[in-house]
């Protein structure tokens, strides 16, 4: 189900005010009458709808972000990270996909890799496992969205699952979420 229908039916179940505005592209469904938590993100590499800096990029040292968010709910058993760029030409990119980080962690370090903190890696549109950062045509600004999700489950997945396995994996598993957007262009 696309993120943008599942925000439509779930909009009002949400308690994250932005997370539905923001994201658009794929994602997980949620299950009706679910209510989901709001996890707050933060980055010391970026404001909310700030500029991501070029070393976080293509031009750069294709560095993940330091990335901060708030307690996950009771009941969380993984966090996955979801990295994608919905203004792309085919659609939503993804980036990076980090799953089955453990509930405890708080924090990503830039230019950590998941491994290090006992998470997996997924395939992502360059289909590579690893970060790949913002890199849209010249000339043109994109968002990208840093999402964290709270599952209730670990996710029966190994490294280098793919989006699609990850979205199908998340649904109707999903406890909370957060979303912090930054913007690149070159």
């Amino acid at each position: 189900m696309r993120r943008t229908t599942m925000c439509l039916l779930a909009g009002s179940l949400l308690t994250a005010a932005g997370a539905c505005a923001q994201a658009q592209g794929p994602g997980p469904s949620v299950s009706a009458g679910k209510r989901l938590a709001s996890i707050t993100v933060t980055s010391k590499s970026f404001t909310s709808n700030g500029q991501i800096p070029v070393d976080l990029s293509c031009d750069g040292k294709d560095l993940s972000p330091q990335l901060t968010w708030s307690s996950p709910p009771d009941g969380t058993k993984a966090l996955v990270i979801i990295v994608d760029d919905p203004d792309a030409s085919l659609g939503a990119f993804t980036h990076w996909l980090v799953i089955d980080l453990p509930p405890t962690e708080v924090m990503l370090a830039a230019g950590v890799d998941p491994a290090t903190l006992g998470a997996k890696v997924g395939q992502n549109d360059s289909h590579n496992v690893h970060y790949n950062g913002p890199c849209p045509p010249r000339g043109e600004m994109h968002r990208h969205q840093f999402t964290i999700y709270a599952a209730d489950y670990v996710l029966p997945l190994s490294e280098g699952a793919t989006r699609a396995d990850v979205d199908e994996a998340l649904s109707g598993h999903v406890l909370g979420v957060g979303t912090l957007v930054g913007l690149f262009g070159h």
